[in-house]
């Protein structure tokens, strides 16, 4: 089955075709970060805007580099929340009408199911069942994955996600947007023993997380920093290097407890924050020990994108599942909310 799967959720506009026995056949992606860099942040409305233009010029670069064309797609995959309502909007109304004019399948997918299935696209893919740490801007989870649809959350951040976290704490540090990287650039020149910022959550039993006291304890440091003068380029590295190591070593706490609770020795890392070295790092460390293994999607697939829409979607359509006439555009989602489809065909 080729699956054309179109992830416009956010600030990324992201095409890909799937096949079900040949596996990723193109895939395309536009980020608009440096549109939204001036404003520090997603501006909604240039968002969907944006998507609605690069949205079918993908979809044409990703079927002339399949060397297919759109009669050749047997459904279409698209993300249907959670997002921003505008920008999903936008996806949902693009393959719904495309798939009404060739008589194909349709079906919505959650993002963070998409999120989760992405280390299947590599050669060496993890097999169920496992615990996956879904991190990124929006959403912070640990999710136990006993097969495709059967999701048990063991925790989430009850305020800011890492990665959300990530860019405030580079914004009060005058770093551009997205924070993530700039953060661990700028914590490459940091001292490790100059600072040290508290593990949010870690000093009491439990799977959930909280960024929202690690962003004041920054914006703290940095004014106590500058009020004395001492806020120079090696002091701004440095709180960097505490910052990130602080999300780094809460976030492998929290992974450690949860294969421990799970009886698992399989951990999948996805999202935008899986692309952070020093965490990768620490996460290896931490499955070596316990003769556990981590795994990830490559780079590109780390971030929002097209490819992992078409991988889940196929997945659900293999199975029988399609959309009704009505197209989905769901901002808020649960991912617990979502059930195995009836006939999949990945294990149970």
């Amino acid at each position: 089955m080729r699956v054309l799967g179109i992830e416009t959720s956010c600030d990324e506009t992201g095409v890909a075709l799937f096949d079900s026995q040949r596996g990723l056949l193109a895939d395309a992606l536009y980020s608009q970060v440096a549109m939204h860099a001036d404003f520090g942040g997603v501006v909604p409305e240039l968002a969907s805007r944006d998507h609605t233009r690069r949205l079918l010029p993908l979809i044409d670069e990703v079927l002339g580099t399949a060397g297919l064309d759109r009669r050749d797609l047997d459904g279409i995959a698209y993300t249907a929340g959670p997002g921003l309502v505008g920008a999903l909007m936008v996806g949902a109304a693009t393959a719904h009408g495309m798939a009404r004019a060739l008589e194909i399948p349709v079906l919505g997918v959650h993002h963070m199911e998409g999120h989760l299935l992405a280390p299947m696209l590599e050669d060496d893919a993890p097999a169920f069942p496992f615990v996956a740490l879904l991190v990124s801007g929006g959403h912070t989870q640990l999710v136990e994955v006993l097969g495709l649809g059967r999701y048990r959350l063991l925790g989430e951040s009850v305020d800011d996600a890492a990665g959300e976290a990530f860019d405030k704490a580079a914004k009060m540090l005058g770093l551009d947007y997205p924070g993530g990287p700039q953060i661990a650039r700028l914590a490459e020149r940091g001292d490790p023993k100059r600072l040290r910022f508290p593990r949010p959550m870690t000093d009491r039993p439990g799977l959930d997380f909280s960024f929202s006291g690690l962003k004041t304890h920054t914006l703290t440091a940095i004014r106590q920093l500058d009020a004395t003068g001492a806020l120079d380029d090696q002091a701004r590295a440095d709180v960097a290097r505490a910052f990130e190591e602080a999300v780094v070593d809460t976030l492998v706490i929290k992974c450690r407890r949860a294969l421990d609770a799970s009886g698992q020795t399989r951990l999948v890392v996805a999202g935008g924050v899986s692309a952070n070295r020093r965490l990768r790092e620490r996460l290896e460390q931490e499955c070596a020990k316990r003769g556990a293994r981590a795994y990830y999607p490559r780079g590109r697939f780390c971030t929002d994108n097209g490819a992992m829409i078409a991988y889940a979607g196929a997945q659900r359509l293999l199975a029988g599942e399609r959309d009704s006439a009505t197209m989905l555009a769901v901002p808020r989602w649960p991912l617990a909310d979502l059930t195995p489809p009836a006939n999949s065909p990945l294990p149970q």
